[in-house]
């Protein structure tokens, strides 16, 4: 349902874009986050029980305490508000082991889509609730040598602000320090409560469906989806306009 006041999927209302947010877990990043959520969940239920559409519409998005909570109330777990930050903590502690593990990668077509809005002259900001966004980053080279960490010019991951997605601190954050208008900029999600959050900033939100979760997207308010950033017309993005790349 569209969100009164937000952009909607007519070409013709979207302003001219001019910068990118991105967010990191399962836009730029194959990371651990989901397989840690599932694993910690031992004791509290059945793993098998945290699926990917329960990941992705309950608790991506979320500052880890609130996505903890999201997580044991879908799973009707008992006393989930007491129960929940025992949760976060065990999801912490299995998360950092999988990243001192390397069990994170870089999306290679998302790698490629940030070199080619770099080449536009694009401010681009990377923006995630999670703390551990920049240390993966760090470790990950781009073609051009430099790291994913250090094609952005502003960096607001990690960043304790009150709310978590849907509401769009973080995006508005990254805007103001790119100091971009909202209404000029696109942030690339996967999750669509960060595709609620873009477009509660007044801003167009392009939809990344790695999971298979398309309408999930387009229902949260997506203004494109695709399922690889190779889909978007660069030439199109050059102009100002977010556009899918003819077939």
């Amino acid at each position: 349902m569209p969100i009164p006041g937000a952009l909607g999927g007519n070409p013709n209302c979207s302003p001219k874009l001019r910068a990118a947010i991105f967010d990191v877990d399962g836009v730029l990043l194959a990371s651990p986050h989901e397989r840690a959520w599932r694993e910690a969940l031992k004791g509290f239920a059945d793993p098998a029980r945290f699926t990917s559409k329960l990941y992705e519409e309950h608790v991506a998005g979320k500052l880890r305490l609130a996505g903890a909570l999201a997580a044991l109330e879908a799973l009707g777990v008992a006393d989930a508000e007491l129960n929940a930050p025992v949760y976060a903590e065990r999801k912490q502690t299995r998360l950092e082991e999988l990243i001192q593990t390397g069990s994170f990668a870089a999306f290679p077509d998302a790698l490629r889509f940030v070199e080619a809005v770099a080449a536009l002259g694009f401010p681009m900001a990377v923006a995630s609730s999670s703390k551990n966004a920049n240390s993966m980053m760090k470790t990950l080279r781009l073609a051009s040598g430099q790291t994913l960490f250090d094609a952005f010019g502003v960096n607001v991951c990690g960043r304790d602000l009150a709310r978590g997605k849907p509401d769009p601190a973080i995006f508005l954050l990254a805007a103001s320090e790119l100091t971009v208008e909202p209404k000029f900029c696109f942030v690339a999600e996967d999750a669509p409560a960060g595709i609620e959050a873009a477009r509660a900033g007044g801003m167009t939100a392009l939809g990344i469906a790695r999971l298979g979760d398309a309408p999930l997207l387009r229902l949260a308010g997506a203004y494109l989806v695709v399922e690889s950033f190779d889909e978007v017309a660069i030439d199109e993005l050059a102009a100002g306009r977010l556009r899918r790349r003819p077939s």
